[in-house]
């Protein structure tokens, strides 16, 4: 029998001074913030990866701060998508795997490239980008052993077994709404991304997983969310696990300390997460 929907609700990242004595308990070492996040929640996003290449050790230690069937969803370097805009990427996407990645292990989840708001849909160029993405561990392993000299001594080159790899996309561009077609022909999904109206929220395309990153519903990284807000939230997630979908859910309002306590009132309204 097929196993039910997947539904993890989480935090955009988990290392936040706001949230120390609030969300974290008073006198809780930062080592051990990735360890309590992971008693609350099923997933988080890793977003340091967005900013530069991390280390293997990183990857193996914050594994190591985590239960059995914890998930981590990954966010692609921004060299790939604001620096190179999507193009000529190989070399980069074989270094971004290398860096460690891979030693998350079943602990691997979708892997989130967002894109700047400039990026507009231009389709040679996204279904190039998409045609270069591993589709399994197997095949970023293979990837990830064409790395260049500038990541020798730092690599990650082993996998525990060869599983399928899940991409999401988050366009900022009101372009984007002619994509639909081209991601579900490589099977990526379309990120549903809250952005307080500066940018577009798309409806989901039609791989087997649905991306939500909720960044606040009235002020962009700041505003909380009402009650109100999150029941919607909870039935479009249900609405997703009763078609069969995974869901993961991210909130990104973490610049008055929303995020984790709107994650786990999410988490309480939809019974989910």
């Amino acid at each position: 029998m097929p196993s039910a929907p997947a539904v993890r609700i989480g935090t955009s990242g988990w290392r936040y001074p706001s949230w120390r004595g609030d969300f974290y308990p008073r006198g809780l070492p930062q080592r051990r913030e990735l360890e309590y996040i992971a008693s609350r929640f099923r997933s988080v996003e890793l977003n340091g990866s967005f900013y530069s290449l991390q280390r293997p050790e990183s990857y193996r230690r914050w594994r190591e701060s985590v239960p059995e069937g914890f998930v981590f969803a990954v966010k692609g370097s921004r060299y790939i998508t604001h620096m190179l805009r999507l193009r000529d990427v190989e070399q980069a996407l074989a270094n971004f795997f290398a860096s460690g990645v891979l030693a998350l292990g079943p602990a691997l989840g979708p892997v989130l490239w967002q894109l700047p708001e400039r990026e507009e849909f231009d389709e040679d160029v996204l279904s190039s980008f998409l045609r270069a993405l591993p589709q399994s561990t197997g095949e970023a392993l293979a990837l990830a052993r064409r790395h260049d000299e500038r990541m020798r001594g730092r690599t990650w080159l082993s996998i525990e077994g060869d599983v399928p790899l899940r991409h999401a996309l988050e366009p900022r561009a009101v372009s984007y709404e002619a994509a639909t077609a081209t991601l579900e022909r490589f099977g990526v999904a379309m990120a549903v991304a809250d952005t307080a109206g500066r940018f577009p929220r798309f409806a989901p395309s039609d791989a087997d997983f649905v991306y939500a990153r909720l960044h606040g519903s009235r002020e962009l990284y700041v505003s909380g969310y009402t009650d109100a807000e999150l029941d919607a939230w909870a039935e479009r997630i249900r609405g997703w696990a009763d078609a069969g979908r995974d869901v993961y859910a991210y909130f990104d309002n973490d610049a008055h300390g929303h995020a984790p306590h709107d994650a786990l009132r999410l988490a309480e309204r939809s019974r989910l997460g």
